[in-house]
């Protein structure tokens, strides 16, 4: 089963769970992958990235009673991605970036 396949089956629209709640069960796979896929490129982190708020966006939308899967720029505007960080959800693209940074203090 791969990285999408479980993500999906943790992000059902009618999953009845809290979005705090959805994205703690979803940060340990996220960083599971990233630990071994740590050296991928770049775009393939912020695909997933991509992904997985777009899930958490269509999740949002049905609590609000609303049809669709969120990708409209109205999801994006109502929760822009600084939302979910501020929620705690593992962004691997970031995670990248600070993996790329020198380690020896003198950027």
């Amino acid at each position: 089963m791969g990285l999408r396949d479980k993500i999906r089956a943790l992000t059902r629209r009618n999953r009845g769970d809290s979005i705090e709640g959805i994205i703690a069960s979803i940060n340990p796979i996220l960083r599971g992958w990233f630990g071994y896929f740590q050296n991928a490129h770049r775009y393939t982190c912020s695909s997933v990235d991509g992904f997985v708020r777009r899930r958490l966006r269509a999740i949002l939308r049905r609590q609000l009673h609303r049809p669709g899967q969120g990708k409209c720029l109205r999801n994006h505007t109502r929760w822009p991605n600084a939302f979910f960080a501020n929620l705690g959800l593992f962004t691997m693209s970031e995670a990248h970036r600070l993996a790329r940074q020198s380690r020896c203090g003198n950027n």
